[in-house]
């Protein structure tokens, strides 16, 4: 099989490949990173699923992707209506 240039082979073990279910998310930030926190939330339980930190820059250009996508998806299966944000905070306290 032949390369192409620039083309990057990425390895993942299957368990990361399968994926986690996240129903909702949490951003934090400072000067130099973002913090992506991602929840399967379940009261009166939740579980941090994934946290993935990025640069500002990066963060950028994953919300311009989602932004195009979101527009793909939409001209393709119709606008999605936004669900209603829940009444109560959810609000979650780190224990270490």
């Amino acid at each position: 099989m032949t390369q192409q240039p620039n083309q990057i082979q990425i390895k993942a073990a299957d368990e990361t490949l399968r994926g986690v279910y996240a129903n909702a998310t949490q951003v934090l930030h400072t000067r130099e990173e973002f913090v992506l926190d991602f929840l399967n939330m379940f009261p009166p339980t939740g579980t941090l699923n994934a946290r993935v930190i990025v640069s500002p820059s990066h963060l950028k250009r994953i919300a311009q992707t989602l932004q195009e996508n979101l527009k793909k998806y939409e001209d393709a299966f119709g606008v999605i209506k936004t669900a209603d944000a829940p009444a109560d905070s959810i609000g979650f306290e780190a224990r270490g």
